[in-house]
């Protein structure tokens, strides 16, 4: 046996001994333990009421079923919801397998070299991050250059001044074309004035070319739900390093020993062992994005739309619906209730509004963190 063992069990026995000889030390260091935690629990019990007390009495189903009205003052916040639930939903499509998949890596394949260092301490510093920080990567990574560059290539959108001033040089000689079709045609109608004007107008939009309306390079759930999922992805890939370590290493190599592949082994006995802890992270991941405003506010998110991010009906066979359109802006909690506390002529008596907003989040955050919890002890029983 080495001697690190013998040292450990040396001060064990010393912190034995100790503790019958200074039991006042360990009686006011464990009082103060249980203070601690009694004021924090004292304290999230009172935000929860406070938020119940003045928020319930605001809360119907119209309240939860309709969209607002009336410089949000009347009518409920259901496109906010319906925005919150896609936008966290999104998230987690994203970052769970890439967390999954980093952590995987880092604990199964990474050797310790220069590269898994640098991966290291950058999941590190990624979650010391201001949030504010990621929602200028999503306005500046994924809008400005990702979005503005599929624009470009998909539907010749311009993406700066140079490339605008090219494009209609290039259209200049159709606009040319239909404008003197349109004189020509007023002149054969005897039309003056302002009739001409109109009409002259009306017939070049309707037939010279037209730039197509920006796609990918604008404010988006898409982009919200990504810039997000950098967010909570340190989040997911610590808990799930954790819970691929808590993997017994027997049951590796008794796979190794039946002749597995390593991929086999990964695929087949530690992710299926581990998955209790996967969704531990994943529930983690729920509650800090559905909490989030300062990534989201440069990417996305509105404060009045005219109905709900959806596509015009699709046709599956046997019915059409509308889908969710993720490359469209979103209305959501957090920003409504930033919104009316802040932005109203009179914040006082939009306060149970506020309330009322507060407590749909907690309860949606809730319901997504009560699914996952079902989820995870459905798994842990097997």
């Amino acid at each position: 046996m080495s001697a690190a063992p013998h040292q450990f069990l040396g001060r064990a026995r010393e912190a034995v001994k100790s503790r019958s000889r200074a039991p006042l030390w360990a009686l006011l260091f464990e009082s103060i333990v249980r203070g601690i935690t009694g004021v924090v629990l004292v304290a999230l019990l009172y935000i929860v009421m406070t938020i119940v007390w003045h928020g319930a009495p605001r809360l119907d189903w119209e309240f939860i079923s309709q969209a607002p009205r009336n410089a949000m003052m009347e009518g409920g916040v259901f496109p906010a919801i319906f925005g919150t639930v896609f936008v966290v939903l999104f998230m987690i499509v994203m970052a769970l397998p890439l967390g999954v998949f980093g952590a995987v890596y880092m604990v199964e394949y990474a050797k310790g070299g220069t590269f898994s260092r640098i991966t290291r301490a950058a999941v590190n510093n990624l979650a010391g991050v201001p949030s504010i920080v990621f929602g200028l990567f999503g306005l500046g990574f994924f809008i400005l250059f990702i979005g503005k560059n599929l624009d470009h290539y998909a539907f010749d959108i311009p993406r700066n001044e140079a490339e605008a001033k090219v494009w209609e040089q290039r259209v200049a000689p159709q606009v040319k074309a239909a404008r003197d079709e349109a004189v020509r045609l007023a002149d054969e109608k005897s039309l003056h004035g302002g009739d001409r004007g109109a009409f002259i107008r009306d017939y070049v939009s309707g037939h010279a070319p037209v730039m197509h309306k920006k796609v990918f390079g604008q404010g988006a759930m898409f982009w919200a739900a990504a810039t997000l999922a950098i967010l909570v992805l340190p989040v997911i890939i610590v808990s799930t390093e954790e819970a691929l370590r808590s993997v017994p290493r027997s049951m590796r190599e008794a796979a190794y020993g039946l002749g597995a592949t390593k991929w086999q082994v990964v695929s087949t006995v530690v992710l299926p062992q581990a998955r209790t802890g996967i969704l531990t992270g994943a529930i983690l991941a729920v509650a800090r994005g559905a909490g989030e405003l300062a990534p989201i506010l440069l990417v996305g998110v509105a404060f009045s739309m005219p109905g709900l991010p959806l596509t015009e009906p699709v046709n599956f066979g046997f019915f059409k619906m509308p889908v969710v359109n993720p490359f469209s802006e979103f209305m959501h909690l957090n920003y409504h209730i930033y919104t009316m506390a802040t932005q109203q002529t009179n914040p006082e008596l939009s306060r149970p509004i506020q309330f009322a907003t507060t407590l749909v989040l907690l309860m949606i955050t809730l319901a997504m963190n009560l699914g996952a919890i079902l989820l995870r002890r459905h798994y842990s029983r097997k």
